[in-house]
């Protein structure tokens, strides 16, 4: 899920989707591989997110991508902690010149990692018109730029592909605007209405991209290439997590004005290394 205000056209990923694999998936919520927990957000304290943790990145008119909402800050519509939820809210209203409003929140400035397990327990929106995404940019974004900087997508889905979910990077030799981003899919029939553990295991040598434990795609350094333009990811990154509506990608299909508001409900998200 892409997107910067400064960098506008720039910032912006509609990873192409790759074939997908209908497999079968078992639920996992043990420590991967004796690893030690850095960090974590179990959501267990209502009201708004922990501002120790996360921030917002707010704004509207597009992003670059064409979406349609506006990301607000500190507003309970759209981004609040309930029955040990993070809930991600995208709902149909006018607001600041946009009709649409959604939470993007994020550890920018607040927590990075360079290597480790990612995972992130969610349960998604449905319906022909969302796009949620939990995903991660290099911290020198501001100063290379997209996609110098870095981007993995741990996580995308588009609603008008239900079930279909998303694992993605992209770096200035492959990217979705070169047409070479590197990405695999996988098919998670009850996406919508179960939790699922979203997780990346990514080292100094690859990443590795899982769903309940399940590995469905997999990136070497040393198959695309060890400069910066091939793999930008040995430095320190920050997770996102967010709601779009429509967009180049989302609303490839149009936009269900019937369905809102819809929400991404997240209930943990944990960092191992």
């Amino acid at each position: 899920m892409k997107g910067l205000p400064i960098l506008s056209v720039l910032i912006l990923g509609l990873c192409l989707r790759c074939q997908a694999a209908d497999v079968t998936l078992p639920q996992s919520t043990t420590s991967p591989g004796g690893r030690k927990l850095v960090w974590a957000d179990e959501f267990d304290k209502a009201g708004l997110p922990d501002t120790a943790k996360w921030t917002y990145q707010t704004g509207g008119n597009g992003w670059g991508n064409n979406e349609k909402q506006f990301y607000t800050s500190q507003r309970p519509e759209n981004a609040r902690i309930e029955n040990g939820k993070l809930i991600i809210e995208a709902r149909k209203e006018a607001y600041q010149g946009n009709n649409y409003t959604s939470a993007r929140l994020l550890t920018r400035g607040k927590q990075t990692w360079t290597y480790g397990r990612i995972d992130v327990r969610a349960k998604l929106p449905k319906g022909v018109g969302t796009w949620p995404a939990i995903w991660m940019l290099g911290t020198n974004l501001t100063r290379v730029g997209w996609p110098l900087g870095g981007e993995i997508d741990i996580m995308e889905h588009v609603g008008f592909d239900e079930g279909v979910v998303h694992g993605t990077i992209h770096s200035e030799a492959y990217n979705h605007i070169k047409k070479t981003e590197k990405g695999g899919s996988v098919i998670i029939t009850d996406v919508t209405t179960a939790f699922h553990t979203y997780a990346i295991d990514w080292t100094a040598d690859q990443i590795d991209f899982y769903v309940d434990e399940k590995k469905y795609y997999s990136v070497q350094k040393a198959t695309l290439g060890s400069s910066e333009a091939q793999w930008p990811f040995d430095q320190p990154f920050y997770l996102l997590l967010n709601v779009a509506v429509g967009g180049n990608w989302g609303g490839q299909k149009g936009i269900d004005e019937s369905i809102w508001p819809q929400r991404m409900e997240v209930d943990y998200v944990r960092v191992y290394q």
